[in-house]
């Protein structure tokens, strides 16, 4: 109950759609029980006339108008019951639909409030067969829980009435019925909760991996692993299928229970009604009445069974979705704190490149609770400045980058961004990137380098387009910049892939950058085109940069290296390669022909 009480809540915008769905059904249970009525009047109106006929004293006086006026009766119920149930169904489906919608754009909205640290430690797939399964098993129980709850009440509430009316140990009976379905039911819940747990958990599992694969079939197939990565598919749902069928062992053996003790209820209630008949106390016409009453109230006790089933399914899901939706993005996150805006420093200049953009002040990070990535980092990075990252690979380069978007809280010590506002948003808009992998997404050429800055117009896109090195290959293209490029861009090349990123960083035009790595994945003559665009890019621009070329590293202002997590040297790269320092050791390693020093190179992630 608790559940339907949360997703009422959750969806009380749609109140007005499960009021009309609740009073559609009253109007049609109300006709439903209409109908034993006229058909308990017809009977002993026929029954009288049968008995008449025979006797020898003819057809009564309007015997054949009142059977006929009750036959326009039931068909007036049945008119009524066809109409309004189908009414009643529309408003079902557009309530549905528009609690999927509400349930789905806020756990999209949620997902996007959480922080890195979540997406660190769940699958996509996992992701996005939670919402799925989840949405589609709350709506489904929903829609049928609007439409049944009113119907099985106002039933019961009628068939007991009714009975007390005509002979109170009819209801008496009814009302054990009930409790002895309900508490049989309770037994099976808990098990069979348990069970379906273990299977949402295998199916998405199952789920997260497929989404992984198919992202990643270039891999799967170059290492020839498709065998194995089926085997490992098939038995997550192997599972499924054994847990489904001891799940549904036992749901059924205890229903055939619940139905055995109903149908002995249900046989004590027939037979007094028969008895009662025969004996004179209730005329056929009641009996016949009684009867389909007696059959209109099994009818929710039955539901009950289908009403659990479907509850317990969406109990299930609504328990992972409401364990994403209540998570706390503060708490996922980390104790810590983000980047928040520079704070003015006495002694400071006014000329803006000695003003600094970006403040790094005695950072300690770690990814878990135990190691440090990042010890006591403390450095400026001043307006229109070059700065280059310099370390060994795991050295805390891209860690830093990652603080100084907000992806993470640091621990302990702070970050100042100038332009950094007072949220996460803010900060954001003030930093451009361009990643190692380009990260396009699935639309046009066009789209994607509008990403940073949807509103631009289509001759400021081109032109970042050409300073970019794009409308070289986009020109050639069937439909240019409105090309669509795949997932990912799957459609073009490394290169061009990374010169949209660039083209993409831009048009954002935004006054810190950040280059991780940026040019690393690239050949040498798309590395040209790409570091022309990023030179135009980084112009008069204060920038961060995680370089893997020695030449890309010497033509910064300052380089900042690290080792074991902590700020070895600050310096421009003619004074760091006369300090002896990991800067002055990656030179000397550049002009080193050993095998050991080349290897000793690459663990800077460094190439000559």
């Amino acid at each position: 109950m608790s559940t339907i009480l949360r997703i009422l809540r959750f969806t009380r915008s749609l109140t007005p759609y499960y009021l009309a769905i609740m009073a559609a059904a009253a109007v049609v249970t109300i006709a439903g029980i209409a109908v034993p009525f006229i058909t308990g009047a017809a009977t002993d109106t026929v029954v009288d006339a049968v008995g008449s006929v025979s006797g020898g004293s003819g057809i009564p006086d309007g015997a054949i108008r009142t059977v006929m006026l009750l036959a326009l009766a039931l068909l007036a119920a049945s008119l009524v019951e066809t109409v309004v149930s189908n009414l009643g169904g529309y408003w079902g489906d557009v309530m549905s639909e528009r609690m999927r919608a509400i349930l789905s754009t806020r756990y999209f909205e949620q997902l996007l409030a959480l922080p890195q640290r979540y997406y660190d430690n769940e699958l996509t797939g996992t992701i996005v067969a939670r919402l799925n399964r989840s949405i589609t098993e709350i709506t489904n129980f929903m829609k049928t829980f609007s439409n049944m709850f009113v119907t099985m009440l106002m039933t019961t509430v009628a068939v007991l009435a009714i009975s007390v009316w005509h002979y109170w140990p009819l209801a008496v009976l009814l009302l054990l019925a009930y409790p002895a379905y309900l508490w049989l039911t309770a037994l099976t819940s808990r098990k069979w909760q348990r069970i379906e747990r273990e299977k949402n958990e295998h199916v998405d599992e199952a789920s997260g991996r497929f989404a992984e694969v198919v992202g990643q079939i270039r891999v799967v197939k170059s290492f020839a692993r498709e065998s194995s990565e089926l085997d490992r598919f098939s038995g997550h749902f192997g599972e499924t299928v054994r847990l489904a069928s001891e799940q549904s062992r036992y749901w059924h053996t205890m229903d055939a229970v619940r139905r055995g003790v109903l149908n002995l209820i249900f046989f004590a209630l027939y037979a007094m009604i028969f008895v009662r008949t025969v004996t004179g106390h209730f005329t056929p016409g009641e009996m016949v009445m009684l009867i389909q009453l007696m059959a209109m109230a099994r009818q929710p006790v039955q539901n009950l069974s289908w009403v659990v089933d479907t509850a317990q399914r969406a109990a299930a899901g609504s328990r992972s979705y409401f364990e994403v939706m209540d998570l706390d993005p503060a708490v996922v996150g980390g104790e810590g704190s983000r980047p928040r805006e520079l704070e003015a420093t006495a002694g400071i200049g006014d000329a803006d490149s000695e003003r600094p953009a970006v403040r790094f002040r005695d950072v300690d990070f770690g990814y878990d609770e135990h190691a440090l990535v990042l010890d006591g980092v403390s450095f400026d990075v001043r307006r229109g400045e070059r700065v280059a990252l310099v370390g060994e690979s795991g050295g805390g380069k891209t860690t830093l980058i990652n603080l100084l978007l907000g992806l993470y809280a640091v621990r302990e010590g702070g970050i100042e961004v100038a332009g950094a506002g007072s949220d996460l948003a803010a900060l954001r808009r003030n930093i451009g990137v361009v990643f190692q992998d380009p990260s396009l997404f699935s639309g046009t050429i066009a789209e994607n380098i509008a990403y940073g800055r949807p509103e631009a117009t289509r001759e400021e896109i081109e032109a970042v387009a050409r300073r970019a090195a794009v409308d070289g290959f986009a020109s050639k293209l069937p439909d240019g910049y409105d090309t669509v490029i795949g997932e990912r861009g799957m459609k073009l090349s490394g290169g061009q892939k990374q010169r949209i990123a660039v083209a993409r960083a831009m048009l954002k035009d935004a006054p810190i950058l950040v280059l991780d790595e940026a040019t690393s994945a690239l050949d040498t003559k798309s590395e040209r085109l790409v570091q022309a665009g990023l030179d135009d890019l980084m112009r008069d621009r204060t920038s961060l940069i995680i370089a893997h070329r020695l030449s890309t590293i010497a033509e910064v202002d300052r380089i900042v290296t690290l080792r074991d997590g902590r700020v070895d040297e600050i310096g421009s790269p003619a004074e760091l390669a006369a300090s002896g320092g990991i800067y002055a050791e990656l030179l000397a390693l550049q002009h080193s022909a050993s095998k050991a020093d080349r290897k000793r190179l690459k663990s800077f992630d460094v190439i000559g």
